[in-house]
C-alpha cells in the first residue's frame, strides 16, 4: 500500500469518526453511530487501539445477539 493510500485511509477514518461523532449527538438527526462503524474500520489496519474497538464491539454484538436469540431469561416472571 502506497503511502499517499495510507494517508487518505487514515484521514478518511478521522474524518468519518468526527463526522459520526457530530451526527451522533443528541438532537443532531443522521445516522452518526454506523458512520463511525465505518471510520473504525478504515482506521483498524493502521492503529491498534481502534482494532481493539472493533474486536470489543463485535463481542458486544456477539454477546447482544446471543441474548436476544435465547429469549427472556427464566427470572423474569413472564411468559
Amino acid at each position: 500500500m502506497t503511502i499517499a493510500v495510507r494517508a487518505l485511509r487514515i484521514a478518511g477514518g478521522f474524518g468519518l469518526l468526527l463526522v459520526g461523532g457530530l451526527l451522533a449527538l443528541p438532537g443532531v438527526p443522521g445516522p452518526g453511530i454506523p458512520i463511525m462503524l465505518l471510520g473504525l474500520v478504515l482506521l483498524s489496519s493502521h492503529f491498534a487501539w481502534a482494532k481493539r474497538a472493533m474486536d470489543w464491539l463485535k463481542a458486544r454484538g456477539a454477546a447482544l445477539r446471543a441474548r436476544v436469540q435465547s429469549g427472556p431469561s427464566n427470572g423474569s416472571g413472564r411468559a
